[in-house]
């Protein structure tokens, strides 16, 4: 594993020390004996968790938006902001997720590998009024659609701060639906960037969508009316209105 991983960070043009090579590769190992409890992920396989996983968890800091207070919605396994925190220990990590067990693992890689982090377990409907505009960058992968991930996230950003959302091929598709959401929200898309992840034949998107302006107090809506009524219809951002 260890040399796929130095082989692939080389791929992307991060540089990587020995010591967090050292966490990452303890990362995986706990990944692999806590899975065996809990469901964590499909890919129990080292290689397939340093590509699927790691390289793709990493792709956010080639952007260099990934600063300041970060934190990662609905985390799961710690992807990708754990892996971002290995990467990049100057920022400032929170890891949220509303099943407890997972944020148990969390708890137990952070204290294996010296990781420090802020754990909150709650939705993330509930957590974006508990920590609302309290941070520079919102990262999230593999939760929901770009729609409902924009009300589940925008409101935990600053203004002037960066959202960035880890998508698969159908980031543009994904993107077309969500403006009026993103829009309402307060935020304003920068760029789709596309990243290639090493060693495998996959080619992820990030929509980065800016925070310009504040959330407005009526989002995120309750636990529930967020998935089955979400922001929707087509608007004409120069005039707008809702058409």
């Amino acid at each position: 594993m260890r040399s796929i991983l130095e082989n692939g960070f080389e791929e992307l043009h991060l540089n990587i020390s020995e010591n967090q090579i050292d966490k990452l590769i303890k990362y995986a190992d706990m990944l692999i004996e806590y899975n065996r409890k809990m469901n964590l992920t499909a890919i129990c396989d080292k290689e397939q968790i340093a590509i699927k996983h790691f390289f793709d968890s990493a792709t956010p800091l080639l952007t260099g938006r990934v600063r300041g207070e970060v934190i990662d919605v609905g985390t799961g396994a710690g992807f990708p902001g754990m892996v971002l925190k290995i990467l990049k220990s100057d920022i400032k990590l929170t890891l949220l997720d509303s099943l407890n067990k997972r944020i148990n693992f969390l708890k137990a890689v952070a204290e294996e590998t010296t990781t420090e982090a802020t754990f909150i377990h709650a939705r993330a409907e509930d957590g974006g009024r508990i920590c609302r505009e309290k941070f520079d960058t919102v990262v999230s992968r593999a939760v929901a659609n770009m729609t409902v991930l924009s009300e589940l996230c925008l409101p935990f950003l600053k203004v002037g701060g960066y959202f960035l959302a880890l998508k698969g091929p159908l980031a543009d598709e994904e993107l077309e639906s969500a403006k009026r959401a993103i829009y309402v929200l307060g935020g304003e898309v920068s760029e789709v960037f596309s990243a290639k992840i090493p060693c495998s034949d996959l080619n992820h998107k990030i929509i980065i969508v800016k925070k310009v302006r504040h959330t407005p107090q009526q989002y995120p809506r309750k636990a529930g009316i967020v998935t089955k009524n979400p922001i929707g219809g087509c608007y004409n951002l120069k005039k707008k209105t809702t058409i």
